[in-house]
């Protein structure tokens, strides 16, 4: 299964969701910038849903900033993958500046998409959390229990392509997982989007203005 854009995949993870019965006025859906903000903003418009985001950050492993060992969120909340940190001996100091150092982008970009004053309202709400792709899950996790500190009636995570793998791992943070594709080769979640483009700071910041969030 290939996505034209995150507008055809933003479109048909919502279809899907409202075929699966999600959707009133107790329903909040969450985006993951930077590409997670535009399906979100897409999904809680066809399900009629309140709109947020939450901001993650993966942890890059030292001299391959790529390679995720976890990710944290701009509260402290993280997941670490331990299988990773251990095999790489990954010392606990490293561990730690990496967190501190994503927390500080995560604190700028709170700053550029979002209201300060701007209160969350999670608690006993039916979350759905998307962002468009997963590939290792960690930004994803780190984000599922950091909105679990919320108390949400039920946590949802939704994304239109996943690995097996990391479904598995998802299943574990939340109450159900919704994902249009899983393939088994799988190497990076824009082979499987026909145009995956950068999305800007910009981007994100017109839809959280259209929302009066920022």
């Amino acid at each position: 299964m290939k996505f034209r854009n995150r507008i055809d995949a933003g479109e048909i993870l919502a279809e899907r969701l409202a075929r699966e019965g999600y959707g009133n006025s107790s329903t909040i859906v969450l985006g993951i910038p930077r590409g997670g903000v535009i399906l979100a903003d897409i999904v809680a418009k066809k399900l009629g849903a309140d709109f947020d985001i939450v901001i993650p950050r993966k942890l890059g492993a030292p001299e391959n900033e790529e390679l995720a060992i976890g990710a944290v969120t701009e509260d402290g909340t993280s997941y670490i993958n331990r299988y990773i940190v251990d095999a790489l001996r990954i010392p606990p100091n490293y561990v730690e500046s990496e967190k501190a150092r994503q927390a500080a982008e995560i604190r700028r970009r709170s700053a550029a998409y979002r209201k300060p004053s701007a209160p969350y309202s999670i608690s006993g709400r039916i979350a759905i959390l998307v962002d468009d792709g997963i590939a290792t899950g960690a930004t994803v996790i780190a984000s599922a229990r950091w909105l679990k500190k919320h108390r949400p009636a039920s946590l949802t995570i939704a994304v239109p392509v996943a690995p097996h793998q990391s479904v598995e791992l998802l299943e574990q943070e939340s109450d159900s997982v919704i994902v249009m594709a899983t393939p088994r080769d799988f190497s990076s979640v824009g082979q499987f989007y026909e145009e995956f483009g950068h999305v800007t700071d910009d981007q994100v910041a017109d839809i959280m203005r259209a929302r009066n969030l920022l």
